[in-house]
């Protein structure tokens, strides 16, 4: 019998490659798009895809075991057995879209074949087997990313906020709740997918360079950890105040991962403190986060594009 749990997407709301460099991150569950493992009866063309891939990422886990390198221990034989039936990852979580597509199978396939030592998600869970389950998602999801931080599985197995502090310290968090203010947290879909692993590669041959680095320390990681403080406390004004500013430090130095049809409307949000765009996930495509003190204002200059509110404050 299949364990037909549903494994959620996430959004990165602040941290994206500084997480990688040490800055703060604050990840939330987003429960619109969602995946399940499925055993397909009709073979149709998604599931023979998804099955396809699935594969290939099994190749991958019996490469690492035959290395000593699995970072759990998997029921791998079983994988294959279910594979050989048609198994595969049944997902509304558009892929490239930077909320977690790979992700949810990550964290599905602990989920379901983890056979030793588990470590079971509820809301009480402590920040070390938080921290542990980072290490082994790390592992599993490199496939997929060359280098993954580990997080988006993390936030998909335990379906709760995840506030980063650090590479070393990491708990759940509560979020504020949703309220009908005029000020809004949305997703701008460019409706074209990104390619995560080159721009991560990119992001960390500048961080070879001194210049970039200062950058940063002294301006990204200030305005990234004050936006995360603002938002926690729900102080909508500092949060605008430090989102603005962010979204400048990124269309000033992140260049090649905003998609290039966007580098002028981002710039126009700057300008005219309508709205304010940032990265979600690596960029290059996907989704844009947007930040604005009035949500019907932005929808009248972004009238063009599919907006999606997650937040009110």
């Amino acid at each position: 019998m299949l364990n037909e749990s549903l494994y959620y997407s996430k959004i990165l709301l602040f941290g994206e490659y500084g997480i990688i460099e040490d800055s703060m991150g604050l990840s939330i569950p987003y429960s619109d798009y969602n995946g399940k493992f499925l055993i397909s009866n009709d073979n149709n063309g998604e599931s023979i895809k998804s099955n396809s891939q699935l594969n290939g990422f099994f190749l991958n886990l019996k490469k690492l075991e035959k290395n000593n390198s699995l970072p759990c221990s998997l029921d791998l034989e079983s994988f294959e057995k279910d594979l050989e039936n048609n198994l595969y990852f049944d997902s509304s979580i558009p892929q490239g879209f930077g909320i977690g597509s790979s992700g949810a199978i990550v964290a599905a396939t602990y989920d379901k074949y983890c056979n030793k030592n588990k470590i079971v998600s509820n809301k009480n869970i402590l920040n070390e087997k938080i921290l542990e389950l980072k290490v082994i998602f790390s592992a599993l999801e490199s496939f997929y990313h060359g280098t993954s931080s580990g997080l988006d599985p993390l936030i998909c197995y335990l379906n709760l906020p995840i506030l980063i502090k650090s590479k070393t310290d990491l708990g759940t968090v509560g979020i504020p709740n949703s309220n009908n203010g005029k000020g809004a947290v949305f997703l701008l879909n460019t409706g074209k997918t990104g390619n995560t692993q080159p721009l991560v590669q990119h992001f960390l041959e500048r961080c070879k360079e001194e210049g970039f680095r200062e950058m940063l320390k002294s301006k990204f990681k200030k305005y990234n950890d004050a936006s995360i403080e603002a938002f926690l406390k729900n102080e909508g004004k500092s949060l605008l105040k430090n989102v603005k500013s962010l979204s400048k430090v990124l269309y000033e130095n992140f260049q090649p991962m905003i998609p290039k049809l966007y580098r002028k409307l981002w710039k126009e949000g700057i300008d005219s403190n309508s709205y304010y765009l940032k990265l979600c996930g690596s960029g290059g495509g996907g989704y844009i986060l947007g930040f604005t003190k009035d949500f019907s204002e932005a929808q009248l200059k972004l009238s063009s594009y599919q907006l999606d509110v997650i937040h009110r404050f």
